[in-house]
Formats: C-alpha cells, sequence, structure tokens
C-alpha cells in the first residue's frame, strides 16, 4: 500500500491545481494519527457495536431469562435503533431477533448473499446466514443446500469451526441428530473460561448456540455467556471482533511513513510489530490470535522495509518465509494458510510486499500478477474480497502492478488500464466514489480512488476527489474522518473500527503528495514538530 517512488510516476502536478486546504488537511490527520500511537508502538481502537453479534447475544439470553437483565435490557435497545435501519439485513436481523417465532427467513437475502462473497464461500455463506435466521427465531423449515457448503476440506480453522457450528445448528432445527463426537470435541476445543477463542465473538456466539441444545453443556454455554458479555460496549451491542489492534498499527503505520511522521514514533510502531510476529513469521489482526493473515503479514513487511530494511532484517526475512509457505499452486496468495483458496486482492497484497526486495521474487511475483489478471472481471473489477468497497482490491491491484513494472512496456499494462478506466467512469458528481456503483460516496472508498487517480496523467480528477475527502474532514472537526465501514468479517458483514477511516485519508493524502511539484505553496511534509502524547486504552 506504500506510495509509488518518483520514477514510478508521471511528471509532477503543480500545487495550484489541487485544494488550497491541502497542506492543513494533510497536518491536521498526521497529527491526529501519530497522537494515536501508544507508548509501546500500538494503534487501538474499539471495534463497535454490530447487529448480527448483538442479535445473537440475545437470543442466548432467552434460555434463562433470571439472569443478565440489565445487559438484556441495554441490547434490546439496540437492536430496536436499528430495526428500522437502512440496511436490509441489520433490520431484518433485529427484526427477526426482537419477533423471534414471529418472522420467516428472509429468502431474498439468503438468495442474494452469494453475489456478495468469493464464488467458492457462496454456498457456505447461505447456509451460515440461514442459521443465523433460525438460532434468532425464524421458521427453521430446511432449505436445498448444496453439498460444498459443509465440505471441510481446504479450510482454515476459524472457518472449520462455523461451518461445525451452523451444521450443528441446521441439522438440530431439522430434528437431527446432535453433533457427533468429531464435531462435538471440534467446538468444545474453542472454549476457555474467559477467554474468546481468537478475538472473534461472532464465533464465539456461534459456537454457544450449537451447544445450548447438547446435554450436559449448560454450564459452559452460561459461562460463555457471561465472557462474551464482558465486551457489550457501551451503546448496548456487541462487537464482532475484540479489537483490531494489529491491522490499526499495520495500516497506521504505513500511513504514518508515507506522511513523514516523526522517526522515532515510527520506530515504536517497529519494535511493536517485532514483538508480536508470529513464531512462524507471520501476523494476526490482533495479537493474542493464532491464526496470521496474509493482509496484516504483507502490510507489515511492507512497512518494516521502508522503515529500515537493516535493523529489521530478521523480523522481515521470517515474514517473508512465512508470506511465501501459503503460496497456492495457481500462483495467487490466500487470505489464511496453505491450501485454501487463492485470492485476488491477498494476491496483489503479495506482490506489494515482495516487490520491496527488488528483483529478487521476480519468479513468484510474475505468476501472481498472471493470476491477477486471470481474476479481474470484463469491467475492470475483481471478485469480492474483504471490502464492502470494491476499489479497496482495485487500488491494492493499481500499486502491485506499478510496483513492479514501474515503466512501460509492461505485460500486465491491461490490467492497470482497465482499472483506471473504471475509477474514472465511477467519480462522482461530487468527487468522492462509493462501495459500489449504487452506493453514496464515502471517504473510505474516495481514499482508495484517489491512490489510483495520483497514477495517472490528469490530476483534476485527483483534485476533485481531493476536494470531497477534505470537505469530510472538514465537517467533522472533532472527530477525524467519518466514514460507513467498508472492512468485512465474516464476508459480507461489515465491522467498524473508526480509526481505519483516518489511517486510509492520510495515507491517500501521502501518496497525492508525491505527485505534487515544489512551488511557494506550503505542501505536506515531514511534522518534526509533532510531539506524541500517550493515548489512553479503552476498555473493551
Amino acid at each position: 500500500m506504500r506510495p509509488l517512488a518518483d520514477e514510478q510516476l508521471p511528471a509532477k502536478w503543480p500545487a495550484s491545481l489541487l485544494p488550497a486546504e491541502l497542506p492543513a488537511g494533510h497536518d491536521r490527520l498526521l497529527t491526529r494519527l501519530t497522537e494515536r500511537v501508544g507508548p509501546d508502538g500500538a494503534v487501538r481502537d474499539v471495534c463497535r457495536s454490530r447487529v448480527l453479534e448483538s442479535a445473537l447475544t440475545l437470543a442466548l439470553m432467552r434460555r434463562n431469562e433470571q439472569r443478565h437483565d440489565v445487559a438484556r435490557t441495554r441490547i434490546t435497545r439496540y437492536l430496536e435503533r436499528h430495526r428500522n435501519s437502512g440496511d436490509p439485513l441489520d433490520a431484518a436481523l433485529a427484526d427477526t431477533a426482537l419477533r423471534p417465532n414471529h418472522a420467516p427467513v428472509r429468502r431474498e437475502i439468503l438468495e442474494g448473499i452469494a453475489t456478495q462473497v468469493p464464488e467458492f464461500a457462496g454456498a457456505r455463506k447461505q447456509a451460515l446466514l440461514h442459521a443465523v435466521f433460525v438460532i434468532l427465531g425464524a421458521d427453521p423449515a430446511p432449505a436445498p443446500w448444496h453439498p460444498e457448503a459443509f465440505v471441510m476440506e481446504a479450510l482454515h480453522p476459524w472457518a472449520a469451526v462455523q461451518v461445525t457450528a451452523v451444521k450443528a445448528v441446521l441439522r438440530q432445527a431439522a430434528g437431527e441428530a446432535p453433533p457427533d463426537a468429531g464435531d462435538l470435541a471440534l467446538l468444545a476445543s474453542t472454549r476457555r473460561r474467559g477467554t474468546v477463542w481468537e478475538g472473534n465473538l461472532f464465533i464465539h456466539l456461534l459456537v454457544l448456540h450449537a451447544l445450548a441444545a447438547v446435554p450436559g453443556m449448560n454450564a459452559m454455554v452460561d459461562e460463555g455467556l457471561d465472557t462474551a458479555l464482558g465486551h457489550q460496549r457501551d451503546d448496548g451491542g456487541m462487537p464482532f471482533v475484540t479489537d483490531t489492534d494489529t491491522w490499526s498499527t499495520v495500516t497506521s503505520g504505513l500511513a504514518l511513513q508515507a506522511a513523514g511522521a516523526p522517526r522515532r514514533v515510527l520506530h515504536r510502531i517497529g519494535r511493536h510489530l517485532a514483538r508480536v510476529q508470529h513464531e512462524g513469521g507471520g501476523w494476526s489482526y490482533t495479537d493474542h490470535v493464532r491464526l496470521p493473515d496474509t493482509d496484516c503479514t504483507t502490510v507489515a513487511l511492507e512497512f518494516l522495509h521502508q522503515l529500515d530494511p537493516c535493523t529489521y532484517r530478521d523480523p522481515i526475512r521470517r515474514g517473508l518465509d512465512a508470506l511465501l509457505a501459503v503460496r497456492g499452486a495457481d500462483g495467487g496468495f490466500p487470505t489464511y494458510g496453505a491450501h485454501t483458496p487463492s485470492e485476488a486482492c491477498m494476491t496483489a497484497a503479495a506482490v506489494n510486499a515482495l516487490s520491496t526486495q527488488g528483483r529478487s521474487h521476480r519468479d513468484i511475483i510474475r505468476p501472481a500478477l498472471h493470476f491477477l489478471a486471470d481474476s479481474q472481471l470484463p469491467d475492470g473489477s475483481f471478485p469480492p474480497g474483504w471490502s464492502k468497497s470494491r476499489l479497496h482490491t482495485l487500488f491494492r491491484a493499481h500499486l502491485a502492478t506499478h510496483h513492479t513494472f514501474p515503466r512501460p512496456p509492461s505485460p500486465f499494462s491491461g490490467v492497470a488500464e482497465r482499472i483506471l478506466s473504471l475509477v474514472l467512469a465511477a467519480q462522482r458528481a461530487d468527487g468522492g466514489f462509493g462501495h459500489q456503483e449504487d452506493s453514496e460516496s464515502d471517504a473510505i472508498s474516495t481514499s482508495y480512488g484517489l491512490i489510483i487517480l495520483t497514477g495517472q496523467g490528469d490530476p483534476i480528477p485527483a483534485a476533485r476527489a481531493t476536494h470531497y475527502l477534505l470537505g469530510q474532514l472538514r465537517h467533522h472537526s472533532g472527530a477525524g474522518v467519518t466514514s460507513p465501514p467498508d472492512m468485512l468479517g465474516p464476508r459480507p458483514f461489515p465491522y467498524h473500527v473508526p480509526v481505519l477511516a483516518d489511517a486510509f485519508a492520510l495515507l491517500a493524502l501521502a501518496h497525492l503528495s508525491r505527485r505534487i511539484r515544489p512551488s511557494r505553496v506550503a505542501l505536506p511534509r515531514p511534522a518534526r514538530h509533532l510531539r506524541t502524547r500517550r493515548h489512553p486504552s479503552r476498555p473493551l
């Protein structure tokens, strides 16, 4: 996600063609994000409440109406506020949870979910959502599930537990036998007193529902509910995960580095990342999770190499080894673990990380770019990834082609041209970009789009996108950049960690600053004057 080098960019633009408030907006975001770096080098923010986990928690509470009166009242009020949400899925989940045994399974939602996730996950996600509706009290009428919905091969640990729990819920709803010994052992293995397995509240709650109908599991389920309620948020709702501290740190770190943050702050982040690196070399979305992922690993590698490849040579070497170990036979890279399906966004992320190493990995990068080219759809987009915004994969694929082939001709120029054509056509009248073709403009999607626009010749589209983005910052002066959530987990459910909007907006403005020709107009510059203050951790 790092900016392109000068030799990878077209001619620079005069500062006079860009909004006059750019330097002030850049510096304000830089100051704000620098102050979020804690004394230990982590950037922390609370994962906000979500309807999905809140509804699952309320359904668990119905097992014992005498317990958790206050928590139940708070969570009920949270769901009532989202009952008429503009989001059809959230509204359906909240309504079903509040009116159990009165609402049917929303078939149209089940059918539509397959278009929002990668093809290899479609059947599995339909079964998952059906199980959620059944748990919440909807009509448990069986559905003709495709056998792929419950296939366990090539699943990473989280998906294996999720599929096992879904299978148990649907079979019990259909009056079939409870989980067999093997499935029961897998579900019970995720339970440890006082702990949310892998920091994932969603899977934690799904497992508790799968165990709730099994004789002898009452005490385990009750304790698991108590543990979950320890993460209830101030608004009464429940989050997707306990936190995303490592993902927030690597993303913010790369943005701060690109924007010229003080070196002492960047090295504080670097030392923290070295401490939380797995023994196997990868990084997870937070430091108490065992399953590493390609997303965090690749961004950490980019950050550490850009910061100081000598000081961090051992973490970089181990991270590269971990990344190469999951490479697919098709040349692409998956999100989680070897032998799981390769994905376009993760392949682009891997190329961006590997390209920091000069020409040493060309024999791996070329097949990866071929996988990326083969994954591109006719309109220039890519299959759904881990963002609700289609521009997320687009900007990372754009960078992957340019980092690898900075000068034409490039065998992958067609990929880049189709990306740029789509982005230019997708820009709205207000200068911004939306999650999808029919979505309103939002700050995060506009940040992704601006990164792509800074790599082409015409400054006008970039100037319009910058004007929109700075307008979002200006309208929310006390809260940084406000944007609807775009990151997904599990797909296609978005979750919200507000600091990510600040990080991507600053990253986009840092990309833009590389295109500006020095002039009398003050340009964004390293903020050596910044004083870092301790950012108090918020209780999860």
